[in-house]
């Protein structure tokens, strides 16, 4: 399993970022996905999941509104947009495989992450 997130980066509150995660090296397809951040001096926080056929997201209550989960099975690329950023998203962003279920579980696979800053 290998997973490489980009598209992080540094931004204004209120802003934008799309995080991209390229998956190789297992059936993409059969896997649901999901977005995991880690702050400073926190543990790692579950953001958002999606289905295998990408029709069903769930998001935490903190980006509910705000963030947009998507996949393109085809290219076996999972997507976060991320809009009217806040300060307190500022995290190491990592995409894994599974859902909210196995990330409470500890049993996922994930990718080195990528930064996301916001700040004024």
């Amino acid at each position: 399993v290998q997973l490489v997130e980009s598209g992080g980066g540094m931004v204004q509150p209120g802003g934008s970022l799309r995080l991209s995660c390229a998956a190789s090296g297992f059936i993409f397809k059969l896997f649901e996905m999901s977005w995991v951040r880690q702050a400073p001096g926190k543990g790692p926080e579950w953001v958002s999941g999606i289905n295998t056929g990408g029709g069903i997201p769930w998001y935490a209550d903190s980006v509910k509104g705000r963030f947009t989960i998507s996949r393109d099975n085809d290219k076996n690329t999972l997507y976060l947009q991320m809009n009217n950023l806040k300060p307190e998203d500022t995290a190491l962003y990592y995409c894994t495989t599974g859902s909210e279920v196995t990330f409470r579980y500890g049993k996922y696979s994930r990718g080195q992450g990528t930064q996301v800053t916001v700040s004024s």
